[in-house]
């Protein structure tokens, strides 16, 4: 089977990869022509962990190309994916579907045979409906269905994540866009990865609603973290203790600086729109949304109490290992390391930073933060240093190393990836998340 994926972001390149490995003819569409060049030339727009050799081996195989032409690219394709940006709407926080409607538009005017159109991207309630109008106002002479698959990837797992999924969710209204799914999905499906078919509104909410609820799971636990310092307890250990029931799972229960990354922060920020458009409050998400950007702050704030306190602060260093919102990405959107280092240069902290893969990315966003080379040039003299994210390299530092270069031997564990007792006997004043 043909297909055209339209968008050769993280979802679409990711997608269009896995399906072309799977045996799928796929043509990967973008606008951007530096992109595409790039992609020719084997250079991912993205870092995720095996896509380069996935794409390499596919492109190889010749199935998978790159093309900016939507037109060329859509001809004879049975499933056309649309699977384009939607970030949050400036101003209202709504998502924005300009993008999405734009490509619909454009597939409307150059469709030349019967083919099932899918949402891909993350999109609100309704959005289906509305590519739908504009695929029959544009005057379509050929047989076609819009479809919502909402994607279910995690940064830095993304290509296991789609060879082996929890479930596919197919949402769609006639057997025309359901028979088309299924042989897209046959290889997952002679694997038997689950596939949920649902009406297309209603596939459209459970992308939201999941990461809502992840986005929930998360908060809950730094909250009872919160809680943890307080009354003298392990956050660890109430995490193991109520991850252990099976109802409830010990995912996304690990105490840290909050959420961020490209879906949890804007989907949960739109589905409060959608919850307010239809006059059915979600005061749950609201809630969940203030406490994680609060906590971002107050993460910074914990840095500063590390060095004494915001007063003492002003012309201290701190190294901050980790910029990412996770490890295994160079995704910076929405990153706690943002909100950790603003507030240590609002105090006057001298701020240098280190992270493998994401400091292009955040020298824009951090345009008063020194980016390192490495974790100890960015440790060299600083008065605490500070792990944001936990990438592999900061879980084995040379302690004995980071001791000798740092002006003092402080160190702010905001990813609970060492053991308080251990580094307290080697000599270091350390905080973390939750624990004494």
């Amino acid at each position: 089977m043909k297909i055209a994926m339209v968008g050769s972001g993280y979802v679409g390149l990711v997608s269009g990869a896995c399906f072309a490995d799977f045996g799928h003819e796929v043509v990967c569409i973008d606008k951007d022509q530096s992109k595409i060049d790039r992609l020719h030339d084997g250079i991912m727009p993205i870092y995720e962990p095996g896509l380069d050799q996935l794409v390499a081996k596919n492109v190889e195989a010749g199935r998978l190309t790159f093309t900016t032409d939507l037109a060329e690219g859509i001809g004879g394709a049975s499933a056309i994916f649309i699977a384009v940006g939607t970030p949050s709407r400036r101003g209202d926080g709504h998502a924005d579907l300009s993008f999405v409607y734009a490509v619909a538009e454009e597939i409307g005017a150059n469709l030349s045979n019967d083919a099932v159109i899918v949402t891909k991207s993350t999109v609100p309630v309704g959005t289906g409906d509305e590519v739908e109008r504009i695929l029959r106002d544009s005057g379509v002479q050929h047989r076609f269905a819009v479809v919502s698959n909402p994607e279910f990837l995690r940064e830095g797992a993304a290509i296991g994540d789609f060879k082996r999924p929890d479930r596919i969710v197919i949402g769609a209204e006639d057997d025309f866009g359901r028979d088309v799914m299924r042989e897209v999905y046959r290889p997952l499906f002679l694997n038997e990865s689950p596939i949920l078919f649902t009406g297309r509104r209603t596939s459209e909410l459970i992308k939201y609603a999941a990461n809502a609820y992840l986005a929930t799971k998360i908060t809950f636990i730094n909250e009872m973290a919160d809680l943890c310092e307080k009354v003298g307890a392990n956050v660890q250990d109430v995490s193991r203790g109520i991850g252990m029931d099976n109802r409830i799972g010990s995912k996304f229960l690990h105490a840290g600086p909050g959420y961020g990354g490209s879906c949890f922060p804007k989907d949960t920020l739109a589905l409060l729109k959608t919850a307010e458009d239809y006059d059915s409050p979600t005061r749950i998400v609201e809630a969940v949304v203030k406490v994680n950007d609060t906590r971002k702050r107050a993460m910074g704030r914990k840095v500063l109490d590390a060095i004494g306190g915001h007063d003492g602060a002003r012309g201290k260093k701190v190294a901050l290992l980790g910029l990412t919102f996770k490890p295994n990405t160079d995704d910076m959107r929405d990153s706690p390391a943002i909100a950790v280092a603003q507030t240590l240069t609002d105090a006057g902290v001298d701020v240098a930073a280190y992270d493998p893969e994401g400091m292009e990315l955040a020298k824009p966003l951090m345009p008063d933060v020194t980016m390192c080379a490495d974790p100890y040039e960015a440790i060299e003299n600083a008065d605490a240093v500070a792990i944001v994210t936990e990438w592999d390299a900061f879980r084995a530092l040379d302690l004995d190393r980071v001791k000798s270069l740092a002006k003092a031997a402080v160190m702010v564990d905001l990813r609970n990836i060492y053991r308080p007792d251990d580094m307290r006997e080697r000599g270091f004043a350390y905080t973390s998340i939750g624990r004494e």
